[in-house]
């Protein structure tokens, strides 16, 4: 199999799960995770099915796929998704230091019908408290506590 017939297989194999999905009253997204050539994991979104608005396809791949490896490190992984992943899961691919992803419907796509994320994109460069659900940095009694516990935890396990 060449590689564009390999890549062309999994972006099929994500599209499929993304259509199966709808029929099990699920959103029309699928993510399929492959390392060597073997698919890992697959996802599909949940979101209105579970209550859980972080119930992407992308996101619930990336999650099964690190707890198949035992790493949150997939940067030996390929991603094959049904649709340009939006912001939350673009950002979960570069948390994940995914090496590539693939992908079949673009963002336009998504938002013809109803999923339109293009506010996020925009509300991302704004600075925190200017922006529609704005965060307000408070001063806490110690500060940074819980990454000096982190560290102090690791250095710990070095010594």
């Amino acid at each position: 199999m060449t590689a564009m017939t390999e890549h062309q297989h999994f972006l099929e194999l994500a599209c499929s799960l993304a259509e199966q999905n709808v029929n099990n009253e699920g959103g029309p997204f699928g993510a399929v995770i492959v390392k060597d050539g073997q698919v890992i994991a697959t996802g599909v979104n949940r979101v209105t099915t579970d209550c859980d608005p972080t119930s992407h396809a992308v996101i619930n791949a990336i999650r099964e796929a690190c707890k198949i490896l035992k790493t949150h490190n997939l940067s030996d992984c390929t991603l094959y998704t049904s649709c340009e992943p939006c912001p939350m899961c673009l950002s979960a691919c570069y948390l994940s230091q995914i090496k590539q992803g693939y992908y079949d419907a673009t963002r336009e796509d998504a938002a013809r019908v109803g999923f339109d994320d293009d506010y996020i994109y925009r509300e991302i460069p704004l600075h925190s408290e200017i922006r529609s659900i704005p965060f307000e940095k408070l001063q806490v009694e110690h500060p940074l506590s819980p990454f000096q516990a982190w560290t102090d935890f690791f250095k710990t396990e070095l010594d």
